[in-house]
């Protein structure tokens, strides 16, 4: 019988699992946050963007354990899937943290628009654009935990969902 404290004697369907509960937990937590009356913070454009990687890497992990693939190839593929999710949430959330570091930058974009109006009235490469420039939604901190905004927060969650994806999947075992 594997032991529960020992992590490294864990199976590939039992990190894939708490992908997937931290994953859905931070878009649960990004609910909370958004809908709490104590709370009400709604989220800039990239935060929506951050939320749909979680949920990607969160759809994945939860595939990758409800099949629990015995196929090296097949456990290397989904954790590319959720790797991929990850990178591409770690990218948006690293540029949502450049955005709150530099405030005043010039060219950040402050039209307040939100990302389904962006997605309506542009093409999406321009809206797309126009989210990665900044507004000035996301360069305000509304909410800090041991003195790092939701974005920073974020990063480390990437980094964890990535460890969770990748350890598993290309151990020895």
């Amino acid at each position: 019988m594997k032991s529960l404290m020992n992590p490294l004697s864990w199976s590939f369907r039992t990190y894939y699992f708490l992908g997937a509960i931290g994953c859905f937990g931070a878009i649960g937590y990004a609910l909370y946050v958004q809908y709490h009356p104590d709370m009400l913070m709604q989220p800039c454009p990239l935060c929506i963007l951050q939320r749909l990687a979680f949920i990607a890497a969160g759809v994945f992990f939860l595939i990758g354990a409800l099949h629990n693939p015995k196929s090296r190839a097949w456990r290397r593929f989904l954790a590319s899937l959720v790797s991929l999710s990850a990178l591409g949430g770690l990218l948006i959330a690293g540029r949502h943290v450049a955005i709150q570091l530099t405030p005043s930058d010039p060219g950040a974009f402050c039209g307040g628009m939100d990302l389904g109006y962006m997605l309506d009235a542009m093409p999406l490469r321009e809206a797309l654009t126009t989210v990665f420039k900044g507004s000035g939604e996301c360069a305000k901190i509304d909410w800090t935990f041991l003195g790092f905004s939701m974005p920073m927060w974020t990063l480390v969650l990437y980094i964890g969902v990535l460890a969770l994806a990748i350890y598993p999947a290309f151990r020895k075992s």
